[in-house]
């Protein structure tokens, strides 16, 4: 589905990505786990091609098709969905605007139904404004967002930060049940312990390159791994 091959990006001319290459499939979820500042949200930018940073080479496709020199709403045309860090939500909107802006029956698209079934706190404000909201209800609403698009793949940069345990429980499941309809994830997270009981693979970030890729099993055998790439002790 998605595959990444030998990209390098920069920030004018800072490196920032080096010869990255990797591959989300149908009906998987993988993990790209790092320290803050090794260039994973760099990388989901890349794909989504939001300019900064520029990609200088390699190539980005999906099912053989690149992405690379595409505008972003092009590449989100091509049924990508994009859950940002930070949410990105238009603070003068209600929640329900926010749904209804989407709500254009795309093939495999959640319904604004579903979207509360799945977040019942959302439709509890769905006429509050997304300056209202918690950051918490931010995220649920910005994952909720990104659904409505009707992805086949769906990139998401630290979804559960700022959610409480209940609703990160919440989210790990919204993601197995992604996962069984096909829909590939690719998941920048913090929370390890939350990456790791939901990724079908993991991939090690560190100074803008991949330099480990196993299963959550094989990374949670090796200590030295999680000490060196993670800071865990």
């Amino acid at each position: 589905m998605l595959e990444i091959e030998n990209v390098c990006a920069a920030y004018g001319e800072a490196a920032v990505l080096d010869h990255v290459s990797m591959r989300v499939g149908e009906g998987e979820i993988v993990a790209l786990l790092g320290r803050n500042g090794m260039g994973k949200t760099s990388l989901v930018r890349s794909v989504m091609g939001l300019g900064s940073p520029r990609v200088t080479s390699g190539s980005i496709r999906l099912d053989g098709s690149d992405l690379v020199g595409l505008r972003p709403n092009q590449i989100a045309g091509r049924r990508i969905g994009y859950v940002p860090q930070g949410r990105r939500l238009f603070a003068s909107l209600t929640v329900l605007e926010h749904l209804h802006m989407l709500d254009r029956g795309r093939p495999g698209a959640w319904t604004i139904r579903r979207v509360f079934t799945a977040f019942p706190r959302l439709e509890e404000r769905k006429s509050h404004r997304g300056s209202q909201l918690s950051g918490g209800e931010r995220q649920m609403l910005a994952i909720g967002r990104a659904l409505m698009t009707g992805p086949r793949i769906i990139l998401m940069d630290e979804p559960t930060e700022g959610l409480a345990p209940v609703m990160v429980e919440a989210v790990e499941t919204i993601l197995s049940a992604l996962r069984s309809e096909g829909m590939g994830v690719l998941l920048v997270e913090q929370n390890l312990y939350s990456a790791l009981s939901v990724a079908d693979r993991v991939c090690l970030f560190e100074t803008g390159r991949v330099v480990w890729e196993g299963t959550p099993a094989q990374l949670t055998a090796q200590q030295d791994l999680l000490q060196r790439y993670l800071g865990i002790h």
